[in-house]
């Protein structure tokens, strides 16, 4: 995949992805939109470019019409390189329930000017997934939310298994805000 540091993307790129933009989250925390990307130039690209053994770039980027932008539903894409860190983390967890693992439309990365989200998502940084099914058991109980949460956290300190709450229909997992800056790329 080719990276690309967003700051040289077109005007309206840059405005609808803000890149190394400074957020602030729920508690005050600032953090940096990411800056470097990878350009996904079709969506067959996508949908045969494996992330990790299991996983296509296609199942972590699919979006629907509340991607604010006509822009970012088009080709090319860009996505965040921290999507591989996400990838890695979801080829574990496939790894211990040992089963296909399904993530929902909107569910992994999104931009900052999707409809969806309130303020920035953690999406924002491609280091976040919504799980709607594993195997055939749909997530949409707190039984089976829990039961896959659990295993979900302990897969590593890093990630941030999100409760179960009233009326959840999928098990989010995040990695937390992930900047990722390719050895091609200059900070600078």
């Amino acid at each position: 995949m080719k990276a690309v540091d967003g700051l040289s993307l077109s005007a309206a790129h840059r405005a609808a992805l803000r890149p190394g933009e400074a957020v602030t989250d729920e508690n005050g925390n600032v953090h940096h939109l990411p800056r470097f990307f990878f350009e996904v130039p079709s969506w067959e690209e996508a949908h045969t470019l494996r992330v990790a053994t299991h996983f296509t770039l296609s199942e972590l980027i699919t979006v629907d019409s509340r991607e604010a932008e006509l822009l970012l539903r088009t080709f090319p894409h860009y996505v965040p390189c921290a999507i591989l860190a996400l990838a890695r983390y979801l080829e574990d967890f496939r790894r211990e329930v040992d089963a296909p693992v399904f993530i929902s439309a909107n569910g992994g990365y999104r931009s900052p000017a999707h409809r969806i989200n309130q303020g920035v998502a953690i999406h924002c940084w491609g280091t976040a997934a919504d799980i709607y099914r594993v195997g055939d058991t749909y997530l949409d109980d707190e039984k089976s939310i829990n039961r896959y949460a659990e295993i979900a956290a302990s897969l590593g300190g890093e990630v941030c298994v999100r409760a179960y709450q009233s009326g959840d229909d999928h098990l989010q997992v995040d990695l937390g805000y992930l900047n990722i800056v390719p050895r091609e790329c200059s900070e600078l």
